[in-house]
């Protein structure tokens, strides 16, 4: 999948839509303006509709915000924005588009179906086509931008309630655990919803993630690599320290620092400027 992608990305990258997390935002908005106007009913995924000549709802229904409007709302959409954000940076602008054109893509396809499934066993359009609509949202697609920045960034601290520094990768844990939960108790509407609405990051993570460097044989030359470094550097013979590899532009903090610490170099900076886990998304851009 890595080669398909980078194929079609030189094909087609143009294309793709840079700051597609604003974009996501103001479609947020323009949905919670049709909430309050109770117009969101003529713009939700309803196959029963879309069968029928209203096929503006296939697009029309990312509009429909993921949840009432309050304060916390507020808070969430801004947090969304800044991983989201982050994400396009770290994968690229064509990258990001894919994955979330894909869940929306994805989405569609599991709504379709399961209305179909429905109605085939007897159910009423009219009646199978509401429960499609109430049980496919862009809640999940949010929640695939969260897991895939959490799989990205694991060890990236964000503070809960304002207050609790919690990594990344233990809140994709707890939501993966009340998904699993969910996914039990929930009947076939909610399951397939479920999957369906997460296959982009089902998909993308496994079709590119390089098994490779994991293999004990690329582990096993890795060490070597790591032993032939050290000795080359003088620390396998009493020498001077080794050069270390990473080195935040801000704190001055290498991988030597500590386990969890990652480094990223930053797209907008003017310069080969690396910056920790911590600084990445803080600092001022040079240039």
């Amino acid at each position: 999948m890595v080669k398909f992608l980078n194929n079609l990305e030189r094909k087609i990258g143009k294309y793709a839509v840079t700051n597609l997390s604003l974009y996501i935002i103001i479609a947020y908005i323009i949905g919670y303006i049709l909430m309050f106007t109770g117009s969101l009913e003529f713009i939700s995924l309803n196959p029963y509709y879309i069968a029928r000549g209203q096929v503006w709802r296939v697009i029309t229904w990312i509009l429909v915000p993921p949840s009432s409007f309050d304060l916390f709302t507020i808070i969430m959409l801004y947090f969304y924005y800044q991983i989201g954000t982050a994400l396009e940076r770290t994968w690229g602008a064509f990258r990001y588009n894919v994955y979330i054109f894909s869940g929306i893509l994805f989405t569609v396809i599991g709504a379709v179906g399961l209305y179909l499934v429905t109605t085939a066993y007897g159910a009423e359009g009219v009646l199978a086509g509401s429960l499609v609509s109430r049980g496919f949202s862009t809640y999940y697609i949010n929640l695939s931008i969260f897991l895939a920045f959490a799989a990205t960034y694991p060890n990236v601290q964000v503070l809960l309630f304002f207050v609790i520094p919690v990594k990344m990768k233990w809140m994709a844990y707890i939501d993966a655990i009340i998904l699993a939960y969910q996914f039990v108790v929930s009947g076939n509407a909610g399951r397939i919803a479920i999957v369906m609405s997460l296959l982009n990051f089902i998909v993308f993570f496994l079709g590119t993630r390089d098994y490779r460097r994991v293999s004990p044989k690329e582990m096993y030359r890795k060490k070597q690599f790591r032993d032939a470094t050290a000795h080359a550097n003088g620390t396998g013979g009493g020498g001077s320290k080794a050069i270390s590899k990473h080195k935040c532009a801000i704190c001055g903090r290498t991988e030597k620092d500590g386990d969890n610490l990652e480094f990223r170099f930053c797209s907008k900076c003017n310069g080969n400027y690396e910056y920790c886990n911590e600084h990445l998304f803080t600092h001022k851009h040079i240039g």
